[in-house]
């Protein structure tokens, strides 16, 4: 069911596929939310997720009611995310490319290029959930790779993209499986001569302070951050830390910052394709003043005004984008063939769930699930068991049990 899902996914160019017990899959394709097929059966869900997390860990599922992993399905790379709902056990399915796309193919601006030509420093890539901050983070180091001969030691949870090395000498460990935590991973790499240290994404203030140490010390850092404006960003950094060490913190990001490049992904109605909108910020001489003294407020100005530096207000790179003739358009072409289950053809999209004119449109009569109705799922061709709706422990149990 999961192989046949997910090739049904990557056929409609869906980022993202959506599975929960008792409702259609649902995909993301440009944006929107559309519904294919019919409802998932529970049960399906759990054997699906029992696929994806080794059994070894499975323990750790149950007690946090989650869980995080890397997969390959149907020979599609995917980011998978396993998680206990009220109506059972889900999963949110990242579709992701299966080569490392460039900045060309992502329809970035080429002076994006520049920001990883520097030795050292510390480069931010920020944005909202969702908005391709590590597909911009791979291709910025596909850029290294293709460059220039550097050690890169990438630090990921999970690993998305394989970086296959080209000139440069690249490493990647995941946290949980080849390292424990990303601070130890940090230590371990300030150990193992690098050039490039890639993060993942810093989300505790350990490891933010780790990767500030890392980007102080003369090796070029990349790093994922959440933040809506580049200010934002800076900001949630500082904040992490105690209010009196956060001056310390602001001269350090003052004498390591090379630039923060916050994105969201917006699609473009004269062509088929979302693409990445950016406003970037490049630490010169008045970025390094505001962040010692603290006055990230007038961090948006220093951008309007900053074209010269390499800055781009959200504005000036939206008219960028509209002067475009060309965009790079992803096609079967940017992928490595991928065998097709016969059934997966027969996959059914439903209207969207949220159309242009903001009403929800309700499916067909036809594809609606008919009143008692009960779904059948086989489980790995042992058992064949129907929806009952029980919660995930008495799921367990019985899927135990038989």
């Amino acid at each position: 069911m999961l192989d046949k899902l997910v090739l049904a996914a990557r056929r409609q160019q869906a980022s993202d596929l959506h599975l929960e017990p008792g409702l259609p899959a649902t995909l993301r394709v440009h944006g929107r939310l559309v519904q294919v097929g019919e409802p998932v059966p529970a049960k399906a869900l759990l054997a699906a997720a029992r696929t994806v997390i080794p059994a070894d860990l499975w323990p750790d599922f149950v007690a946090r009611r989650s869980f995080d992993a890397a997969r390959v399905i149907a020979g599609v790379p995917c980011r998978v995310n396993v998680l206990q709902s009220a109506r059972g056990v889900g999963m949110a399915v990242r579709l992701l490319a299966t080569r490392v796309p460039t900045l060309a193919e992502l329809n970035l601006h080429p002076d994006l290029a520049d920001l990883v030509r520097h030795r050292h420093g510390l480069v931010l890539v920020s944005g909202a959930t969702g908005s391709g901050k590590s597909t911009t983070l791979a291709a910025l180091v596909q850029t290294i790779n293709l460059e220039r001969p550097a050690h890169v030691i990438s630090i990921e949870q999970p690993i998305e993209y394989t970086l296959r090395p080209a000139r440069a000498f690249i490493r990647q460990r995941e946290v949980g499986r080849d390292t424990p935590s990303f601070e130890q991973a940090l230590l371990d790499a300030l150990r193992e001569d690098p050039d490039v240290i890639v993060v993942g994404e810093m989300r505790t203030r350990e490891v933010m302070q780790l990767t500030l140490g890392a980007a102080e010390t003369g090796h070029l850092v990349l790093a994922t951050l959440h933040g809506g404006t580049p200010a934002e960003a800076l900001q949630r950094m500082i904040t992490a830390f105690p209010a009196e060490i956060q001056s310390a913190v602001r001269a350090q990001l003052a004498d390591s910052l090379v630039a923060v490049v916050c994105q969201s992904l917006e699609h473009r109605r004269d062509w088929p394709v979302r693409v990445p909108e950016c406003e970037i910020l490049v630490a010169n001489h008045a970025v390094r003043a505001n962040l010692r003294d603290g006055q990230l407020f007038k961090l948006p100005g220093v951008i309007d005004t900053g074209a010269e530096h390499g800055m781009w207000s959200r504005a000036r790179y939206r008219g960028w984008l509209d002067d475009r003739r060309h965009f790079h358009v992803p096609s079967a072409r940017d992928e490595a063939p991928v065998e097709e289950p016969e059934a997966a053809a027969s996959l059914q999209l439903l209207p969207p769930l949220e159309p242009e004119g903001g009403e929800p449109v309700a499916p067909a009569a036809s594809d609606r699930p008919r009143g008692g109705r009960r779904s059948k799922a086989v489980l790995t061709g042992v058992i064949e068991i129907d929806d009952t709706g029980e919660s995930i422990d008495d799921l367990i149990a019985e899927l135990e049990r038989r």
